[in-house]
């Protein structure tokens, strides 16, 4: 088990940051942990990164106890925190050669980490001179330095406009076809877009555990896709099979089929035949977000 938590609380004062939450995640598994700010979702990431140490409870990653093995912990894990703690005066290069060293990385990884991660066109910049997108990519790259087991990222794609978001996410989906991944967010695309299971929070507790193909809709489905430029929806409405066409919001436009065939190559094929550039393409499942809302609702 890669993930392993039982009865774990975390009080602070009178407040039940967590109340005896209890969950596993299996070695290969991309998890997303979902719920609104202030769930303790950060709470849970810090306690396994070591960060924190629970009131009572029990957390293992990789079989290694939080609290009696912390530096094994910290050894099998990348950890990509919300607030991305970068040296800003530092070369890209010259930042990851810096962890290297610390974690005693050969430093031929460097290279890797940087083709894993995109990094190689702004690899010879300082860190201050990098976009948001590419700042996170230095942090992803930072914690895939070790080549460690688990990932844990708390909220990595906060702030990034929706091409950054498309090039981040399909990074952690790439990445996770070898690595154990535990995603925090409290967006609902993010969870469709990168993961396979996901486990919901609210107020310190669990409120459901399920995996996406559990929670999908056979009868109907919702693809939101953004091109590079506003197309008419009478246009869109030509789709086999589509019911409704909603702009949402500038360029991006929810496709509701009546369906249980995936739409996505069929709006991709007409996207390259109208000489149209996609900057996102998702399935949007409703029933998370009917899901989430019922048990997330004050």
């Amino acid at each position: 088990m890669s993930i392993k938590v039982e009865q774990l609380s975390k009080v602070y004062g009178t407040q039940k940051a967590l109340n005896n939450i209890s969950f596993n995640i299996k070695k290969g598994e991309i998890v997303g942990f979902l719920g609104p700010n202030g769930a303790g979702k950060s709470t849970m990431m810090k306690i396994l990164t070591t960060f924190l140490k629970a009131t009572n409870g029990i957390a293992q990653v990789n079989n290694f106890n939080v609290d009696t093995d912390a530096n094994s912990v910290q050894k099998s894990i990348g950890y990509l925190p919300e607030h991305n703690p970068l040296y800003l005066d530092m070369y890209v290069q010259e930042y990851l050669a810096f962890n290297a060293s610390v974690y005693n990385v050969d430093s031929k990884r460097i290279n890797e980490v940087i083709s894993l991660t995109g990094l190689a066109p702004e690899s010879h910049k300082k860190i201050s001179q990098l976009s948001k997108g590419y700042r996170q990519r230095v942090g992803l790259a930072n914690a895939l330095l070790h080549n460690p087991d688990v990932l844990i990222l708390d909220e990595p794609t906060t702030g990034l406009d929706p091409n950054q978001l498309a090039e981040i996410r399909e990074l952690i989906k790439n990445v996770g076809k070898e690595k154990t991944v535990f995603l925090s967010t409290h967006i609902m695309q993010e969870v469709e877009a990168i993961c396979d299971r996901v486990i919901i929070i609210n107020k310190g507790e669990i409120v459901a555990d399920k995996k996406l193909s559990e929670l999908k809709d056979d009868n109907e489905q919702i693809i939101i896709v953004e091109f590079d430029y506003r197309v008419e929806e009478a246009f869109l409405k030509k789709f086999p099979k589509v019911n409704k066409v909603l702009n949402t919001h500038d360029f991006v436009y929810e496709l509701t089929f009546s369906t249980s065939e995936d739409m996505r190559p069929v709006v991709f094929d007409f996207a390259h035949d109208n000489e149209l550039k996609i900057l996102q393409l998702n399935k949007k499942n409703q029933s998370l977000e009917i899901l989430f809302r019922e048990l997330t609702i004050d």
